[in-house]
């Protein structure tokens, strides 16, 4: 299945490495790795995060190993990728 980022999801990967890049620039390998893996995950097995109560349809996957999660929605013949979150901030509010 397809997988597409929404422009808040694109704005948040591009707060998110710019902090990392500017602040632990090492890990901006891993990092970069660990979101790739867990797109691909979330594109094989779609149904497999759970669902984020506060918005239907919307479900939630950690980036394991790091503070973010992302939020993203199922579709027919894509997975759209909504809001990528540090889990330290205030639930998604947008």
């Amino acid at each position: 299945m397809k997988v597409v980022f929404t422009a808040p999801a694109l704005t948040d990967l591009d707060e998110i490495l710019a902090y990392i890049a500017e602040n632990y620039p090492q890990l901006i390998p891993a990092l970069e790795t660990r979101i790739r893996m867990t797109i691909a995950r979330v594109r094989e097995w779609p149904q497999s995060a759970r669902i984020f109560e506060e918005r239907p349809g919307v479900r939630v996957v950690p980036l394991t190993r790091y503070p973010y999660r992302i939020f993203y929605r199922i579709h027919e013949d894509r997975i759209e990728i909504l809001h990528i979150h540090h889990s330290s901030r205030d639930l998604w509010k947008k």
